[in-house]
C-alpha cells in the first residue's frame, strides 16, 4: 500500500469534526469503520470504545496541522512526535496484491497491525502517514482551510506550494466572497465620489 495513503487517514479524522459549524460526525463504532476504508479487517475490531479513543487523538491531530498552518513549525513537529512516540508503528515488507508483468511481489512499505485495539491501530498509521507526508514535502505543506467557516485539515501537495483551502468547493466560494467584498468596496467608493462636496466656507 502507498505510504501516502496512511497520512489520508489523519486529515480524514481531523475533518470529521467542524468546529465552527458545530458539526461532528464521529458519533458511532460504523463511522470508525468508514474511516478506515480499505483497511477493513482492523476495521472489524472497532468498538464503541474507539470513539472516545479517536475523538481525542483527532483534537490532537488538528491541533499539529493547525500549528503547522500558523508557521509554528517546531511546534507542529514536537506534538506529532509524541503522538510517533505513544503510538509507534510496526512496519513490514509486504508484496501481497501487488505483481509485475513476470508475476513476481512487487515489495513496498506496509505497517503491520498488532495494537490493543482499532483506535490505537489506527491512530499509528495516521500519525506515520503525515509524518512520512511532513518529512518528504515540509511542515508549510500542512494546514488549515482558509475558507471561513470550514475548518478542514490538508495536505498541500501542489507543485507552487499555493493552496489554502481543503477543496475546489471552499476556493470558490472563498474567490466569490472576495469578489464581492470588492465589488461592494468599489461600490462604496463611487458613491462617495459621486456625492456633491459640502461648502465649509465660513458665513
Amino acid at each position: 500500500m502507498e505510504l501516502a495513503y496512511y497520512s489520508e487517514l489523519a486529515v480524514r479524522l481531523v475533518n470529521t469534526e467542524e468546529p465552527a459549524r458545530g458539526t461532528d460526525t464521529l458519533t458511532s463504532v460504523e463511522v470508525v469503520r468508514e474511516l478506515f476504508g480499505p483497511q477493513q479487517q482492523a476495521a472489524r475490531r472497532a468498538t464503541d470504545a474507539d470513539v472516545t479513543r479517536l475523538r481525542a487523538v483527532r483534537a490532537r491531530l488538528r491541533a499539529v496541522f493547525e500549528s503547522a498552518g500558523e508557521g509554528d513549525e517546531v511546534r507542529a513537529v514536537d506534538m506529532l512526535n509524541a503522538l510517533l512516540m505513544e503510538f509507534p508503528v510496526s512496519p513490514q515488507i509486504s508484496g501481497h496484491d501487488h505483481r509485475d508483468e513476470d508475476d513476481r511481489p512487487l515489495w513496498h512499505l506496509h505497517i503491520a497491525d498488532h495494537p490493543s485495539n482499532a483506535g490505537a491501530g489506527y491512530t499509528a498509521m495516521a500519525c506515520f502517514g503525515l509524518a512520512t507526508a511532513l518529512t518528504d514535502y515540509g511542515v508549510d505543506r500542512l494546514g488549515i482551510c482558509q475558507a471561513a467557516p470550514c475548518r478542514n485539515a490538508y495536505i498541500d501537495t501542489s507543485t507552487n506550494r499555493s493552496r489554502r483551502y481543503c477543496s475546489d468547493r471552499c476556493a470558490t466560494r472563498a474567490n466569490v466572497a472576495a469578489y464581492r467584498a470588492r465589488k461592494r468596496l468599489e461600490s462604496g467608493r463611487t458613491q462617495e465620489a459621486a456625492q456633491p462636496a459640502t461648502d465649509h466656507t465660513p458665513r
